[in-house]
């Protein structure tokens, strides 16, 4: 997208977000993750930077709002928690190198070569012939700003030093490097032709947008929250996060977000309602007309921005750390990174084989009824651990015939449902089944270390000599 259509999405969204926002400390606006979701899709639609491109981003950006919007309105926002942690630990870390691999050759001055994004960015690493180096020495001072301003204070203004710095070295020396261009004056006007007929093939990367760019807003807030034993609301900040989209997509900008840099950075400088976000937007409003003199400013200077503020998401260790704790989810992180990798740029589509894979191995797990038995005196004991459920009732009822078979002279059964984390209808009629069946085999039978919450059951299905549900 023109870099201009970025101010557009920092102006009047943030202002949208700050009327339903529940968080005092979130900045809404343009993102590095949610940015790189909307490439990818995009960029399987439209060449960049063409004007289809742009009415399919601005449409993007409509869309990703209606459905936040919807999940806020309809109460649904627990479904944010729903993108599983493993999953996160192994996509942030190969969107960041994704990011970083896109502003390379900017950052370093160089022709890409258009083949791909990790492609272009290890091109651009082994051919040092091809690099500028005052566009080299530009990042580098950039990134040598930003390092130096975060310990000298966290609201140290490094970036808006780097950008003042970067136009007046453009405009002094006559750079002739790539720099940002023409900017277009005043405000953006409300935009509504847009290429409506393309909705249908931008649903799906609509919804991956709005539920996984939303973890990093959610995140933001809820961990500000609990820090200040303060209440957040998922559901307004859908709402807020909607909003924002909404008038992104309305005034000619793309889908937006929230920033934990940002965020941060607001906190720290004594913000504390979510105004703070609408003056943040009121500013980049009022700057739009006076908005030109940044045409100067060397693309290089934005490519080192970008990079100094995502390369610390740059953090293989915990996926491998994560195979220390339980190897199923270890495959859903490292998938989930090795797919980001491999089908850049849709990295919409490694999201969602990832949902699948954790969704997976949940059931999996669900699947993995253990039974532990013992034997006591002629009464066999059965303790099942994990969940009671129509996809586990048979691992229960061939774990009894197989212990039945071994112990004949068993006349006794006890189950004891004290591991027992949940137990559905079904399985509480196979129960009953087995019950039945042990019955008819010769043994008394009974129920021991029932949870409170499981008793009615128990008694009103289980244990009854009739079917409850056919009579």
């Amino acid at each position: 997208m023109p870099a201009y259509r970025g101010l557009y999405a920092a102006a009047l969204p943030t202002i949208a977000a700050a009327l339903f926002a529940s968080s005092p400390y979130l900045q809404t606006g343009p993102v590095a993750l949610t940015s790189l979701l909307a490439f990818g899709v995009l960029s399987a639609l439209a060449t960049p930077g063409t004007d289809e491109y742009i009415e399919l981003g601005i449409l993007l950006a409509l869309m990703v709002g209606v459905v936040r919007l919807s999940v806020g309105l309809l109460r649904a926002g627990v479904i944010a928690y729903l993108i599983s942690k493993p999953l996160l630990i192994g996509f942030m870390p190969a969107a960041a190198i994704l990011i970083v691999a896109t502003q390379l050759p900017a950052a370093l001055g160089s022709t890409q070569s258009g083949d791909g994004i990790l492609t272009d960015a290890v091109w651009t690493l082994t051919h040092p012939g091809s690099w500028t180096t005052t566009a080299v020495l530009l990042s580098a001072a950039v990134l040598a700003l930003m390092l130096g301003g975060w310990r000298i204070h966290k609201v140290f203004p490094s970036v808006l030093i780097a950008v003042a710095l970067g136009v007046a070295y453009s405009v002094l020396t006559d750079y002739e490097g790539a720099t940002v261009g023409s900017i277009p004056g005043g405000f953006p006007s409300v935009i509504v032709d847009l290429p409506w007929g393309d909705v249908p093939s931008l649903v799906v990367a609509a919804i991956v947008i709005a539920l996984v760019g939303f973890v990093e807003p959610s995140s933001i807030a809820r961990t500000f929250a609990a820090q200040e034993r303060q209440p957040w609301d998922p559901d307004r900040e859908f709402l807020g996060q909607g909003a924002a989209n909404i008038a992104a997509g309305l005034t000619g900008g793309f889908p937006v977000g929230g920033s934990f840099s940002r965020s941060a950075l607001n906190r720290t400088a004594g913000a504390k309602t979510r105004w703070s976000g609408a003056i943040t937007g009121a500013a980049v409003l009022i700057f739009l007309p006076f908005s030109g003199f940044l045409s100067s400013l060397p693309t290089a200077v934005l490519a080192a921005i970008v990079i100094g503020s995502v390369a610390g998401l740059v953090r293989p260790l915990p996926i491998l750390r994560l195979a220390r704790f339980s190897r199923p989810q270890f495959v859903v992180a490292g998938a989930t990174f090795v797919l980001t990798l491999a089908l850049a740029p849709r990295v919409d589509k490694a999201v969602v084989i990832g949902i699948g894979l954790a969704v997976a191995t949940h059931l999996w797990r669900e699947l993995s009824l253990e039974v532990p038995s013992w034997t006591e005196a002629g009464t066999l004991h059965l303790r099942p651990r994990g969940v009671l459920w129509f996809g586990s009732a048979a691992r229960l009822e061939d774990r009894f015939v197989e212990l039945l078979g071994a112990h004949p002279e068993t006349s006794e059964l006890v189950i004891h449902l004290d591991g027992v984390g949940r137990i559905d209808t079904t399985a509480a009629l196979s129960l009953r089944s087995l019950v039945g069946d042990a019955r008819t085999a010769g043994l008394t039978v009974e129920f021991a270390d029932v949870r409170p919450r499981w008793r009615r059951l128990v008694t009103g299905v289980i244990e009854q000599e009739h079917d409850p549900i056919g009579t």
